[in-house]
């Protein structure tokens, strides 16, 4: 293993922390040894501190507040889908051990101990094991702070793992083998995710190995104890670890609202009137603590030791846990508003305790429309074909989407078996426009408003040159579908709307990602106009610690802005605790959308739903931003579901027939990867197997001009390089000269009557020596630009000599008329033609 740094790839984070329990000793015989109220510290202080770290990104922490095991294996299994880099695990709550001590049970909201080795609503550690080696993470890091930690190691070296995948898993673990930790109190957190935290926040590159070096001194410089008076000591997998062999989990705060890090009014108010009681109960006399004696059931005791505060009415009981679904770009925000409601007198009793917890998560918004309109049986009785749980997530009480035509987009859907029932409000709690971001450094004099999408990226792009616009995924965030709607206007040629957004591999799925994946290159960020909602411009992105460039928005008049809706979500059976859930929806909803949620939204940059749309706080000229904002028409469910169509035709399978000149002048540019077939060969991987093309051998005058090599269709690689091998049976030199007019002139027309009935994208590649030019000149060159410009096709012409692409020569004119590219001998030719190819198809599988 390589020292790793996970900056700038794709990250994931799950803290699952279970304070809560439905099953507790000794008022259930079978139940888990008390709640751990210390948890919900862990949960914040580590959540805080990584998104603070610059290693993980906007929306990569997810937190599960006292999950049930399904809901727990889902985002495990959706964290293991999604991180590419670094995947980082975290678990604290009960956790006991099986009577041979072979294995390590974590134990989530469910829990309970039944005599032999029975133990529901826990998930084994093996199992968790399982899970992560088949993650697409390059590296693994699991933290555990439970009882027994420490015996993951044993299970880790345990574990079978022929393929050797194991070893990209690294552990911390908050106490040694076969010790059982004290749970803390409802003060502060735990002293091993305290200290990790602490540790964490310091600032500076905070790789693991000094991590857990920092972490093992200073809990023992404070004298930690576990059970039986015993010291904690923490654990690693395999300590002292190699210089190169670490992981990189910090890099210095990242602070996207300038630093300003005090306190939200209200926050950690719920903890203020039992403490005042506990102080009454007290007296002056110092605190009085009870240790609860831990009850051993025959596999092991049971969990965090428990210690409790006394005065008062007791501990509090679990709150119940809200699931709020949104969408990509409006997680962030939503998360914001979720801690300050958690902290807020509005969720809390008239005791101090909590009303509820709430768990924020996003997920594609065409996914989630199409779940809750189509799927919502599956969502609860998973199917292996299709299953919501596993791919978007539990199912939520809230949804609160960016805009309220997907309410109408997936209630039209709702035909038949319709599990889940959606219930609008009237109108959105929050406006944000959809902006046209340019960077400060591209001088393009563009006017605030007052102009459609292409006409500002038409004028953007005549103004400088080396402008790029660029765009998020339609098929994920819904800002990037609003766009997309006024890309197209009401025309037809959604190729050509499409080719003015610069593309290279996929898009990134969110605004928040486009944003932080841009400064890492920073002359493509410099030169990239981004199409993102408003609102980012003014909180920015918690991403990496990087500079971005500063960017103007500009207002299209023809895009519709996201609009927040919140939508309540009842479930068919889940009516056990209806009354309860109403009660604490309701409250969410009335602090969201009333003052207390409007000033977390104005902090967060976002505008009145209502009125004249104005900024709910700050100055609007301070973030490049502009005051007043005409709003463009609401979005329309059907025209959303329309410009998503032809977003997927337009970049779904492709068309591509190749044109090779086969005549006798390419016989010294035939063989090698240099030849003609070999250059044909190598475009193959931008093509996969939902493609369509085929390859002309361009050959003859006077009669036919060209005889097929490969017949247009679906084809495997190996059927097409079969194609495209010299030789007697396969791609040979002709005795003769060829005519590019009529070639081309046919490919034309062959290729507009395929794409006829659709918007798929395609490609004409013709590829020439250029030798016979001559029959592509005067009136035969000009009728061949006129078909061009009516077929819309676009062709590369593609020449093996230097000069082909010089301006008026015959390639030259016919890219240009078809909107194509001209290549020759003075490109980096194969690379070039490669992603042009790519850009038309679906890449290899």
């Amino acid at each position: 293993m390589s020292r790793f740094d996970p900056r700038r790839k794709v990250n994931r984070a799950l803290l699952a922390g279970v304070s809560e329990y439905d099953h507790t000793a000794p008022d259930d015989a079978q139940g888990v040894n008390g709640q751990l109220p210390a948890v919900r510290h862990n949960r914040r202080a580590l959540e805080d501190a990584l998104r603070r770290g610059g290693v993980f990104g906007a929306g990569e922490v997810r937190t599960l507040a006292s999950p049930a095991p399904d809901d727990f294996t889902v985002e495990l299994r959706r964290a293991c889908r999604e991180a590419e880099g670094l995947l980082l695990l975290y678990f604290a709550g009960h956790a006991v051990t099986s009577t041979s001590g072979s294995e390590l049970h974590l134990q989530m909201r469910t829990a309970r101990v039944l005599t032999g080795d029975g133990l529901p609503g826990s998930v084994s550690f093996s199992e968790v094991l399982g899970e992560l080696v088949e993650s697409r993470a390059e590296q693994v890091v699991v933290i555990l702070d439970c009882c027994y930690a420490g015996n993951a190691a044993g299970i880790w070296h345990r574990f079978d793992d022929p393929r050797r995948k194991k070893h990209k898993i690294l552990l911390l673990m908050s106490v040694q083998p076969n010790r059982c930790i004290l749970g803390g109190d409802a003060d502060a957190a735990t002293p091993f995710t305290r200290e990790l935290a602490r540790v964490l926040d310091e600032g500076g590159e905070v790789w693991l190995s000094g991590l857990y070096a920092a972490v093992k001194d200073r809990m023992a410089a404070a004298k930690y104890k576990a059970e039986d008076d015993d010291p904690q000591r923490p654990q690693a997998l395999a300590p002292p670890w190699d210089p190169e062999a670490d992981v990189l989990l910090a890099a210095g705060p990242v602070d996207p609202h300038g630093g300003d890090t005090e306190e939200p009014p209200g926050r950690f108010s719920w903890l203020r009137r039992p403490l005042a009681r506990v102080r009454e109960s007290i007296g002056l006399f110092g605190r009085t603590v009870v240790a609860l004696v831990l009850a051993f059931v025959g596999i092991g005791a049971a969990g965090y030791g428990v210690l409790t505060l006394t005065g008062g009415s007791g501990p509090c009981e679990p709150p119940l846990e809200l699931r709020v679904l949104t969408d990509p770009d409006l997680e962030p925000a939503m998360r914001a508003a979720k801690d300050a409601y958690l902290a807020s007198d509005a969720n809390t009793t008239e005791d101090g305790c909590p009303r509820s917890g709430i768990t924020v998560y996003s997920a594609g918004a065409a996914h989630v429309v199409t779940a809750l309109g189509e799927h919502s049986d599956p969502w609860q009785q998973p199917r292996e074909d299709v299953n919501p749980q596993r791919d978007i997530g539990p199912q939520p009480d809230v949804w609160i989407p960016a805009t309220r035509a997907d309410v109408d987009r997936a209630g039209d859907a709702q035909v038949e078996r319709v599990f889940a029932r959606l219930e609008p409000d009237r109108g959105p709690f929050a406006y944000s426009p959809v902006v046209l971001a340019v960077p400060e450094g591209l001088d393009a004099g563009l006017p605030p408003t007052g102009q459609s999408l292409p006409e500002l990226v038409e004028d953007l792009k005549d103004a400088d040159g080396r402008a790029q616009v660029r765009r998020p995924d339609p098929e994920f965030s819904d800002a990037a579908l609003l766009a997309t709607v006024g890309l197209y206007g009401d025309g037809a040629d959604v190729r050509g709307a499409e080719e003015l957004i610069s593309r290279a591999g996929r898009p990134e799925p969110s605004a928040v990602r486009l944003l932080c994946t841009l400064p890492a290159d920073d002359a493509a960020d410099d030169r990239s106009a981004v199409l993102v909602p408003e609102f980012l411009l003014r909180s920015g992105v918690g991403c990496h610690s990087v500079t971005r460039a500063e960017r103007t928005a500009v207002y299209p008049d023809d895009v519709p802005g996201l609009e927040p809706t919140f939508v309540r979500v009842r479930w068919e059976g889940g009516d056990r605790d209806v009354q309860a859930r109403d009660d604490r929806v309701d409250r969410f909803r009335d602090w969201l959308t009333g003052e207390g949620g409007r000033e977390v939204l104005g902090r967060q940059g976002f505008r009145s739903a209502t009125g004249e749309r104005g900024l709910l706080a700050g100055k609007a000229a301070d973030h490049g931003l502009t005051g007043a904002v005409p709003p463009a028409h609401p979005a329309d469910a059907a025209r959303l579901d329309r410009t998503l169509e032809r977003y997927g035709n337009a970049h779904g399978p492709g068309r591509v027939l190749f044109l090779l000149d086969s005549s006798g002048s390419m016989a010294g540019l035939w063989d090698g990867p240099s030849g003609g077939p070999g250059i044909l060969k190598q475009t193959l991987t931008g093509l996969g197997r939902g493609d369509e093309y085929g390859v002309w051998a361009v050959h003859g005058v006077g009669g036919p001009t060209h005889t097929g090599l490969l017949d247009f269709g679906r084809h495997s690689r190996a059927e097409a390089e079969k194609a495209l091998r010299t030789g007697e049976t396969g791609a040979r030199v002709r005795d003769a000269e060829a005519d590019p007019r009529a070639a081309l002139l046919d490919a034309l027309a062959f290729m507009r009557e395929r794409g006829a009935g659709d918007e798929r994208p395609q490609l004409i590649v013709y590829l020439t020596d250029g030798e016979d030019d001559d029959r592509l000149a005067g009136d035969r060159l000009r009728e061949v630009e006129d078909r061009a410009r009516e077929a819309g096709v676009p062709v590369a012409m593609v020449t093996l000599k230097s000069g082909g692409c010089d301006r008026g020569r015959p390639g030259t004119r016919v890219a240009e008329a078809a909107q194509g590219r001209c290549l020759d001998a003075g490109d980096d030719l194969v690379p070039a033609l490669r992603d042009e190819v790519a850009r038309i198809g679906t890449g290899e599988e």
